[in-house]
């Protein structure tokens, strides 16, 4: 396995990947795409859009990031605008879909081990309301209460997970005693 020595972060999720091969420039060059006190969580591999490129899972956003000889990439995917994301993998590749705002991209030919965790994880952070490597919402200070209309949002959104399979009962419960309690 190649070593970076980029920075921490992005040399600690590089090392966990199971081949670099067509990513190593996109790896050495991420810093400069990342905004400043983003840190990377998980890093993947994939193809979106016509070409081959580095996916980056940070505490802020997902990034996919191809970084050519004629042309850079870049297609950011900030947590608080995605609304589900589905894994389908194959015997050793699989497809990321990530549906955002009411768009859809799919990110594919992602090795299945890198695909099915970073799908996990980013599953996981949108049903808690949370962003990757940001802390729980119990020790952060408590936000000023939310109008009406937020809370009947939240909970539109929290019936929404359920219904697409991504919260358990206890789970559903669980968060929609959290908003109510936020009245």
């Amino acid at each position: 396995m190649a070593t970076f020595n980029v920075r921490p972060d992005i040399d600690a999720a590089a090392a966990k990947l199971s081949s670099t091969f067509g990513s190593k420039r996109e790896i050495q060059r991420l810093p400069e795409v990342l905004w400043e006190g983003e840190s990377v969580e998980m890093l993947a591999t994939g193809q979106y859009g016509g070409g081959a490129g580095l996916i980056a899972m940070t505490n802020l956003r997902l990034i996919f990031y191809k970084n050519g000889i004629m042309q850079q990439t870049v297609e950011d995917f900030p947590y608080g605008k995605i609304s589900s994301v589905q894994w389908q993998g194959g015997m050793v590749m699989g497809t990321l879909t990530v549906y955002t705002s009411g768009n859809r991209a799919d990110i594919k030919n992602m090795p299945k081990d890198q695909g099915k965790a970073l799908a996990d994880d980013l599953r996981r952070h949108i049903a808690q309301g949370t962003t990757p490597g940001v802390a729980s919402a119990g020790a952060v200070a408590a936000p000023a209460p939310a109008p009406a209309q937020d809370i009947a949002s939240r909970l539109a959104t929290l019936d929404q997970l359920r219904g697409q399979g991504l919260l358990s009962d206890g789970e559903y419960a669980q968060r929609r005693a959290q908003i109510l309690d936020s009245l």
